[in-house]
């Protein structure tokens, strides 16, 4: 039976343009899912956006506009953000508009609320609206927020909470056990400590006034909006029109069967996927995730990227200025499995005349040009040694574990092994002992060219999902033409930085 495959990447507040930080998550997820589509499985990615931010209101009041118009403009551009990073989403959803999900949400709400895991209450603390999270005061910094470094904000009014206490048990089994894997393992750990700590019950509604209006009314109470994370949580089932019922095709396909549901989220969100969405979901009663993906931060000049601290990259332009394939393969080689990436244009352009230009890039061209100066162009037809099987379970267990850079790492590897076999087997050598008359320096050099021209073929499958236009044009240049010969041999992959 073919497996199936449900990946969803976090959405983000609309509040300002997109950076380059997100484009680390939407370039990691499409890799994943182009490589499960490789291996034969069913895959469905999930985009989208969170539109009820306070932080979006608060944006537009700022620019004097209309929340509604800036969300619109901003959430357009993240939209596009997928498509000029070469990502192919399957579905996009906003949840500002999509009909879909205020349903999905609502149903979410009622479940949990017939589970008698609400109460109300007055609540009074410290918020972060750059985080839509309160805190505790031992968690700030000189009284700061840990993540964004602003002071908090003092809050208090009655709120919805949600009875997170309940499942602390349950969850800590899950973390445990690994039932709900956290890939790399580290945060797996943070998670597990969190709930070790104990669980206090969370504010799962704000009030209607200060949020201005903008929001998800709470089923029954049209004082109160559903609280931002909450909302945009439940959009990983809401999209699969979960609001319809248990009969909905999708949710029951692409959730409720899937082999696998995995969410790839930046570590600054890891608390609310690995234990609110999860206790969420097992209030409702339905199948939790089966697998989180956390990646780690991109810095400049040390500091994290991010909207509020104004440093963002943009992404679209460095994809415009360097070409979209030399971003991705920076995003996917240089950023550590859990450790922070600072970057800059040269470790970007560095980073693709190494591997690419000098690497892949030059590899296919000595290939292809010694099949034309040597064979006319055409790959000889004999038995030659196959691609090693155990690179594919290798790269395999790399992706499992969520480490893109290590997949990069064989590729590279790959491609020293095969100029190291260029060297040692020398085929000008056989090619010029072939022209002396020694017939067995011809086979030689047949076997040679042979196992050369597949370890090209490998390598353009094992960078197809990093690299998809790449493999493209590797592909176009490994197949012979109505004659049986290659196209003409040409440059591949020119380097970005100065000879």
């Amino acid at each position: 039976m073919t497996r199936r495959c449900y990946i969803t990447v976090s959405i983000p507040y609309v509040n300002a343009e997109p950076h380059l930080g997100y484009a680390l998550e939407l370039v990691e997820a499409d890799a994943l899912a182009r490589f499960h589509r490789q291996s034969g499985a069913e895959v469905r990615l999930l985009g989208g956006t969170d539109d009820h931010a306070l932080k979006n209101v608060l944006a537009a009041e700022a620019a004097g506009v209309a929340t509604s118009a800036l969300v619109d403009r901003n959430a357009g551009r993240f939209q596009h953000l997928g498509p000029d990073l070469g990502v192919a989403f399957d579905d996009f959803l906003r949840t500002s508009s999509d009909p879909r999900h205020r349903p999905g949400v609502e149903r979410l709400w009622r479940r949990t609320a017939e589970k008698g895991d609400f109460y109300r209450r007055r609540y009074e603390g410290d918020y972060c609206v750059g985080c839509e999270q309160f805190y505790a005061p031992a968690d700030l910094v000189d009284g700061r927020c840990p993540e964004h470094e602003t002071p908090t904000e003092w809050v208090a009014e009655d709120n919805w909470f949600f009875r997170l206490s309940r499942y602390s048990a349950e969850l800590e089994d899950l973390l445990a056990t690994g039932r709900l894997r956290i890939e790399p393992e580290a945060y797996a750990g943070e998670a597990l400590a969190f709930v070790r700590a104990g669980l206090d019950d969370i504010s799962v509604s704000r009030s209607r006034i200060r949020a201005r209006g903008w929001g998800i009314p709470v089923p029954d109470d049209d004082d109160q909006v559903v609280y931002v994370w909450w909302d945009a949580l439940g959009n990983y089932v809401t999209a699969l029109d979960y609001g319809a019922g248990d009969g909905a095709d999708a949710y029951r396909r692409w959730w409720v069967e899937s082999d696998e549901r995995i969410h790839v989220i930046g570590k600054g969100i890891l608390r609310f996927h690995a234990i609110y969405w999860p206790a969420l979901l097992l209030s409702a009663g339905e199948p939790l995730p089966t697998a989180i993906f956390v990646h780690p931060y991109l810095t400049v000049g040390g500091r994290k990227i991010s909207k509020s601290a104004g440093n963002g990259v943009d992404p679209v332009a460095v994809a415009a200025h360097h070409g979209v394939d030399a971003l991705r393969w920076w995003l996917l080689a240089d950023v550590p499995r859990a450790a922070d990436a600072d970057f800059t244009d040269a470790r970007l352009v560095d980073r693709f005349d190494d591997d690419l230009a000098n690497g892949l890039g030059n590899l296919a061209s000595r290939v292809t040009g010694m099949l034309h100066r040597f064979r006319d162009g055409r790959p000889p037809i004999v038995a030659a040694p196959s691609p090693e099987v155990a690179v594919l379970s290798e790269v395999a267990a790399a992706y499992d574990r969520f480490d893109l850079r290590g997949v990069t790492l064989v590729i590279r590897r790959l491609v020293e092994e095969a100029n190291r076999h260029i060297e040692s087997a020398a085929p000008w050598v056989l090619a010029r002992r072939e022209r002396e008359g020694d017939a067995t320096a011809g086979r030689e050099l047949d076997v040679v060219l042979r196992s050369l021209w597949g370890t090209l073929h490998q390598l353009r499958a094992l960078v197809q999902p990093l690299l998809p236009d790449v493999a493209a044009r590797l592909a176009e240049a490994l197949e012979p033409g109505p004659e049986g010969a290659l196209p003409p041999s040409r440059p591949l992959l020119p380097r970005l930085g100065q000879p």
